[in-house]
């Protein structure tokens, strides 16, 4: 039952980046989505790992479906998902989480968007070019996440959610 319960709760959380994406913050030649990050680290916290990289991926592919994102969010979601996911899990802190998130988009995303952009998209362009935008990006969504998941520290729903997800 609990992987229901999982699968749900990611199905949400991508719903919420894929509506939340129509809100962006352009620069350069990305675009700042805060709340796709937020909902990585709410994912990487709650679900783990592997679904917080499913999320990224199912959130990305549909944006790209839908046009209103690129294949360089791929590479950035998904390794800041990932990142996020396995600091917490081994490390049982917010903290790691959020630094997951921001080292692993706005820095290993971020090269690896280099490749995606030259080779896939055949852009030309630099190769740290998405470093600053994706660290912007996923800075400001790792912020949110800390106020929201501070939130749901406080006032207990936090573990209520843990609880409802099968965890301890």
């Amino acid at each position: 039952m609990s992987n229901i319960k999982k699968l749900c709760f990611a199905g949400i959380l991508t719903a919420l980046a894929v509506v939340c994406s129509a809100f962006y913050i352009p620069l350069g030649a990305s675009k700042c989505l805060p709340v796709q990050h937020m909902v990585n680290v709410i994912a990487g916290v709650l679900l783990g790992p592997g679904y917080a990289v499913g999320m990224a991926f199912t959130t990305s592919l549909i944006r790209v479906m839908l046009g209103t994102g690129s294949l360089l969010a791929f590479p950035g979601s998904m390794v800041g998902a990932l990142f996020c996911g396995l600091l917490y899990k081994y490390t049982q802190r917010l903290s790691a989480a959020y630094i997951g998130e921001v080292f692993g988009t706005g820095v290993i995303g971020a090269l690896l968007a280099f490749p995606v952009a030259a080779l896939v998209m055949g852009k030309e362009t630099a190769l740290f070019a998405y470093l600053l935008p994706f660290l912007i990006s996923s800075f400001g969504g790792a912020t949110i996440s800390v106020v929201v998941l501070t939130a749901l520290e406080k006032t207990g729903v936090f573990g209520s959610i843990r609880i409802a997800l099968g965890q301890k």
